[in-house]
């Protein structure tokens, strides 16, 4: 079963949602914040990526974070910050073959949807 993870009003989301339609392929779609996130969904991802690919530094909410939790985001400050405000993830997370995908590129997605 294909996953996808995000936020429904995300242009990124909303991107790939496009793309895997337009290429028929089945998936399940889980709104980070209408579905929920909970911290073993969090750990799960922590555990395929790691805390430096899965925030997104670049985002608003990350520059809005107090400077104390930016410059030390331990896993749990992380794990806190995030179960807060999911709009710390880069967005959409793809879970696929027991494999974390993360972002979206047209030619990524082709190429992991080819094997």
């Amino acid at each position: 079963m294909t996953i996808i993870y995000g936020i429904k009003n995300c242009d990124t989301v909303k991107k790939a949602l496009k793309w895997l339609d337009s290429n028929s392929i089945t998936y399940q779609f889980h709104d980070l914040r209408i579905d929920g996130l909970s911290e073993d969904l969090i750990n799960d991802f922590v555990s395929r990526s790691g805390w430096t690919e899965l925030i997104n530094k670049r985002s608003t909410t990350f520059r809005n974070l107090p400077e104390d939790i930016k410059s030390n985001l331990t896993d749990d400050a992380a794990k806190s910050a995030v179960l807060e405000q999911p709009t710390l993830l880069k967005r959409p997370l793809l879970l696929l073959d027991n494999q974390l995908h993360i972002g979206f590129k047209a030619d990524n997605y082709q190429t992991i949807f080819a094997k």
